[in-house]
């Protein structure tokens, strides 16, 4: 008994399986690793620029990924659960407990019914507490009478509602929960049915029913009015926005009178709605809490305050009391600055069709340093909240810790706090910087709890085991749903942007885990661009064929199929261990996909347009009620897609995209000839388009099938199939060309272009310094040899200019071998005219000409559409006659190229860089009759070539040799035109009957008056002679 009367009042637990945690972290790290090698080291420097870029942009996304993966293993690498001591709390401070405020904030009458707010109030006002160390303070920014006239029924009907609560030990202690759970006594006790009886039915009668009448109504009856003179104020406010301060204490603690049916002190009650004008700034809901903080201290002035939202009503009546247990203990409670529960709510479908349920790192963060302040649901030491920084004098004594009693009455405390809550009190004072809740931010909580930390404090998180403390109204539809989030991470991402990001704020302040861990909520709007670059392009690019992942053959696929199944099976893991169920994990990640490309995207977009002076910041109260249809559809589990908003364009476009790739991927699998090939080389990316197609299930079943309300609105269809399909059709056609047609080659810039071009203009700055200083420095003496070399400088950089600009944006060409045939039929090629030329057989030996010729020949294309023209500017017999070799050894060398598929086709380079074939043995016996044939062709030539002429027993073998008895010289002569093959001719054939191209010798006409312009005038007499004897279309220049 000693032991726990002097023992610690609450002990804390690390979380098991801690090492398995570690272990499969480590796992993932290394998978990671190996994915970021397999990017850089695959990088395909040399395909085109598209698929570069998207393969660049998917490793960036990966790499956040990985960053943001980290960020979130930090949060759960310790975590620790807190557990209070039950017993030791009321036997060392039974009457010692100290006084308590809460807190309740309420800003529209509209979204947060008054019904709402009322039952809100009467649940905390009913913890099991001394009330006379109880304080309840509503602050209603919505001025609404309607929520005024709530509180004053609030506080007549407690005096019922109270009594009943302690009595029968009611839980959860707000009436419309209660009592639509609760099940009515049986007729064994009596006593208990006549009391439940008598407060349901008042309630149900007096409170719902009436209330809620005159809430639809929106106005008082006069005759209330009357009854309640205070309701007056409400004539001189001009707008919610612009109003006096309303002040009213509806239940004073003090009062002898205040007390319950059963003559029980009843909490005291106060009602704010704090003055607001057009020219201040009323800072939202940090300016309330900060306005209610000043009025408490005059009238309360209690050491804890509870702050709550005004749906959050209290489900278990001892919170307060587990929540002392961390701030009154002796050992570490005087480092508390606050006590941080969970966020949960009441009305969430048996799958959490929307993903509310909030299981965040906060036992994490816990161990870190501390949870953040999530604004709802904390219970704060009210000297930390006021901005006192800690040291070891914050030591509180409890027991000897009274309550500052206030001697003004009510209406004098009226009438000074009024002064409090007026718009003009906070100008030139600490309030909303260094005192209070911090200003300038849309989560003031966040920067509040880190300011609080950096201050010295510590936090702590408690989920009690036996009872959810509060429990919330979670968003009924999906716009609510994500619009709430984009303003939750438009604010955290301004915390990172601004002078409150916690790497910068909390330097040296706080642990550098802490630090990182606030990180992680800074930066949800930032995960918008990787996951929409993620949704998007692997689809757009599996439709234009470009694989962005390794094969699934490969050995790489692993470290990316372990990465992705081993983090997903961890979170549906932690997810069922959490309670929760296999299709509501599935929920949770398709609103995980829906925040990120929607909510987080416009978060991060705004955020940026005001930090440019092109947005204000604005406050979006989450609505708390739904009309029946949207809720009836709530509870079916039918999402909500019925308002015409940004978001859902967005959502259903992405969607629209992912389902026409779907269609993609499956024309690809089923009408592709090579499927093994297609599902291998985009396995992963096929993989990924049927997941995202499988999660914007909901979206399709609301765009096709839906007829409800709830399905998505025409406009929004039109808009997203209509985006979706422009963005397909422009990818399409730059990938087929505007004619429809897949293109034939592409142009790829070559790799390197920014190390050429750093290069390049650091060579340029060291050229400004050089001629700097040759004008700097010019010397007196000697000057024209400095003004020689100055001059030759300029010179040497201006041809470096010049290689520059040659060199600045290289490009290389490749084709698509495949298409060509398939599109075109051999009939429909063009022809082909291939022009040789040669000028002197003394240099351009006969043989090497024969080579080229015989090379062209055996190209691979329709012979018949193939012509080869010779220019022989020598004019010489002995390169006709190599030519007339040819002509007959090509009738061999042409049906070997094609049977061996022989590379290269010039038969001297063939011969000397080709083996003889041994593994076949009739190959060989041919390969060695080609080589033979083709020795004796070249040593005929070789041999005439020798003797300078050709023999009359060779020129009587081709009559075109009598053209050379009228030759006088090289350069004056007549034409010589011979066509030694006929492509037209039947018999031009080879030894297996195919075509032979067209083989044409030319030797124009020179004479010593006329300028015969050496190559080029060749060139003209063959095109000229081209379209004469073939009419073909094409050229293609060769030289000997």
């Amino acid at each position: 008994m000693a032991k726990n009367e002097n023992g610690p009042l609450f002990e804390t637990r690390a979380v098991k399986g801690r090492f398995l945690f570690r272990l499969f972290a480590a796992s993932m790290a290394v998978g990671i690793g190996f994915i970021c090698y397999y990017r850089l080291r695959l990088l395909p420097v040399a395909s085109g620029k598209l698929e570069r870029w998207a393969w660049i942009g998917l490793f960036h996304c990966e790499l956040w990924f990985s960053f943001y993966w980290f960020l979130t293993v930090i949060c759960r690498w310790n975590p620790v659960y807190r557990f209070p001591h039950k017993n030791r709390l009321s036997l060392r401070y039974e009457k010692e407990l100290p006084g308590v405020d809460i807190f309740v904030c309420t800003a529209d009458p509209s979204a947060e019914p008054p019904s709402m707010v009322m039952n809100t109030v009467l649940s905390v006002m009913a913890y099991d507490y001394p009330p006379e160390k109880l304080n309840i303070y509503l602050s209603d920014d919505g001025v609404s009478e309607l929520t005024f006239y709530a509180m004053l029924e609030a506080s007549s009907f407690s005096k019922q509602w109270l009594p009943f609560c302690k009595k029968f030990k009611v839980e959860p202690r707000s009436p419309e929960a209660y009592f639509r759970t609760a099940v009515e006594p049986d007729s064994h006790h009596p006593l208990m049915l006549k009391h439940w009886l008598f407060v349901n039915f008042g309630l149900k009668q007096k409170l719902y029913e009436e209330a809620k009448m005159r809430v639809e109504m929106k106005q008082i009856p006069e005759e209330i009015r009357k009854q309640h003179k205070e309701i007056r104020e409400w004539n001189f406010v001009l707008s919610r926005n612009d109003d006096q301060t309303i002040f009213k204490i509806l239940i004073d603690g003090r009062h002898p009178d205040a007390v319950d049916a059963e003559g029980n002190v009843l909490p005291t009650l106060v009602y704010l709605a704090r003055e607001k004008r057009p020219q201040f700034h009323h800072h939202f809901k940090a300016g309330a809490m900060n306005a209610l903080i000043r009025v408490s201290i005059k009238i309360s002035n209690s050491p804890i305050i509870l702050n709550i939202d005004c749906d959050m009503y209290s489900n278990n009546f001892e919170s307060i009391k587990d929540s002392l247990y961390f701030f009154m203990d002796e050992k570490n409670g005087h480092q508390i600055a606050y006590v941080q529960y969970p966020q949960n709510f009441n009305n969430l479908t048996k799958n959490d069709i929307y993903g509310n349920s909030f299981r965040l790192e906060f036992p994490g963060l816990d161990a870190n340093g501390g949870p953040c302040y999530i604004g709802t649901g904390c219970f704060h030491q009210r000297d930390a909240l006021c901005g006192k920084k800690y040291d070891e004098t914050c030591k509180v004594d409890w027991k000897r810790l009274n309550r500052r009693e206030v001697e003004e009455n009510a209406t004098v405390l009226e009438e000074t706090c009024k002064v409090l809550a007026s718009c003009s009190f906070e100008q030139n004072t600490q309030w909303g910087n260094e005192m209070g809740l911090k200003y300038g931010c849309p989560a003031e909580d966040i920067i509040t709890g880190l300011s609080i930390q950096c201050r010295g404090w510590k936090s702590i998180y408690l989920n009690p085991e036996r009872e959810i403390s509060f429990l919330g109204i979670a968003p009924t539809s999906l716009l609510t749903m994500l619009v709430q989030h984009k303003r939750w991470a438009e604010g955290h991402f301004q915390i990172f942007l601004s002078r409150y990001c916690s790497l910068l704020y909390g330097h040296n302040r706080i642990p550098l885990k802490l630090q990182l861990a606030y990180c992680a909520g800074n930066l949800w709007a930032a995960n918008s661009l990787p996951t929409l670059y993620y949704v998007v392009v692997p689809c757009f690019c599996l439709l234009k064929d470009i694989p962005l992942f390794p094969k699934v053959s490969s050995l790489w696929v692993l470290p990316f199929a372990y990465v992705a199944i081993a983090h997903r099976a961890y979170s549906l893991g932690e997810f069922l261990w959490c309670g929760g169920t296999f299709q509501a994990w599935c929920n949770d990640q398709r609103m995980w996909l829906f925040k990120r490309t929607t909510s987080y995207f416009f978060a991060l977009c705004d955020t940026i347009l005001k930090l440019l002076g092109y947005s204000n910041p604005t406050f979006v109260i989450t609505a708390k009620v739904a009309d029946e249809d949207v809720s009836r559809r709530y509870e079916q589990e039918l999402m909500e897609f019925g308002d015409s908003s940004p978001m859902f364009v967005v959502l259903a476009s992405l969607a629209m995209l992912n389902l026409f790739s779907g269609f993609g991927a499956i024309n690809k699998l089923v009408f592709n000839a090579d499927h093994s090939e297609v599902s291998d080389r985009f396995g992963l990316q096929i993989l990924l388009c049927f997941l995202l197609v499988a999660l914007n299930w909901p979206v399709y079943n609301a765009v096709f099938f839906r007829k409800d309300n709830g399905g998505m609105p025409a406009p929004v269809t039109y808009k997203s199939i209509t985006f979706a399909f422009l963005e397909l059709r422009e990818g399409e056609e730059e990938r087929m060309g505007k004619n429809g047609y897949l293109p034939l080659f592409e142009t790829k810039p070559a790799g390197g272009l920014v190390f050429f071009r750093s290069y390049a203009a650091s060579i340029f700055i060291g050229i400004c310094f050089i001629c700097f200083h040759r004008v700097s420095y010019f010397p007196v003496t000697e000057r024209w040899v400095w003004v020689g070399m100055f001059v030759a400088e300029l010179w040497f950089s201006f041809y470096f200019f010049i290689t520059v600009i040659v060199k600045w944006n290289p490009v290389f060409r490749s084709t698509f071998k495949d298409r060509l045939s398939s599109r075109f039929e051999e009939e429909e090629l063009p022809g082909v005219d291939i022009f040789v030329c040669t000028a002197d057989p003394r240099l351009e030996p006969p043989t090497m000409v024969v080579s080229t010729v015989l090379s062209v020949m055996a190209y691979d294309y329709p012979p018949h559409k193939l012509s080869v023209y010779l220019s022989d500017d020598g004019c010489s017999d002995l390169t006709f006659y190599a030519l007339l070799e040819a002509s007959r050894f090509a009738q061999l060398w042409l049906p070997f190229c094609r049977k061996l598929k022989v590379e290269p086709t010039s038969p001297e380079a063939y011969f000397q860089t080709t083996p003889e074939p041994v593994d076949d043995v009739f190959m060989a016996n041919e390969w060695l009759i080609i080589k033979k044939s083709y020795e004796d062709m070249k040593n005929r030539i070789e041999s005439i070539t020798s003797l300078g002429k050709v023999p009359a027993y060779r020129r009587k073998e081709h009559n075109g040799f009598d053209e050379w008895d009228f030759v006088l010289s090289p350069h004056h002569h007549p034409s010589i035109l011979q066509i030694l093959i006929d492509g037209r001719d039947p018999n031009a054939i080879d030894i297996e009957g195919k075509a032979l191209p067209t083989l044409v010798y030319l030797a124009r006409e020179k004479r010593p008056q006329i300028h015969h312009n050496f190559k080029a005038g060749a060139l003209n007499a063959l095109r000229l002679r081209k379209i004469l004897l073939t009419l073909k279309v094409f050229l293609e220049e060769k030289q000997c």
